[in-house]
């Protein structure tokens, strides 16, 4: 989803690449590598809003991460919080490998996961 709006990150070896594009009023965060206590910073810088408007709305594309530890969790936790006041963060395209880590921290509950970013964008 590239766009005139969006901000990079490059990918480091061994690290994380990030995008962010508005699409419709809604940032689209897309992630692709691992997230771990080297990459999380990359993650967090990502989706906290920075818009100072009253209601943040962030879609975070996770179909290129294959692996997330507790360090993303804590990322997410955050994330939602900053989110809170009337906005939300949606999760979309989330792997086999992470979804199993979001269920057994009981995240799933917390956090909507859609299977593709239009379904997040459409919800």
């Amino acid at each position: 989803m590239a766009g005139s709006g969006s901000t990079d990150e490059p990918v480091e070896p061994d690290g994380l690449s990030v995008d962010r594009n508005p699409v419709g009023g809604v940032t689209v965060v897309t992630v692709a590598g691992e997230v771990d206590h080297r990459t999380a910073g990359t993650l967090r810088r990502a989706l906290m809003p920075t818009d100072s408007g009253p209601a943040p709305r962030t879609v975070a594309d996770l179909s290129g991460v294959g692996f997330m530890d507790s360090s993303g969790i804590n990322v997410l936790i955050a994330a939602h919080q900053a989110h809170e006041a009337g906005g939300w963060l949606r999760l979309a395209g989330v792997r086999r490998p992470v979804l199993r880590t979001l269920e057994m921290v009981g995240l799933t509950g917390l956090l909507a996961c859609y299977p593709s970013v239009r379904a997040a964008l459409d919800a």
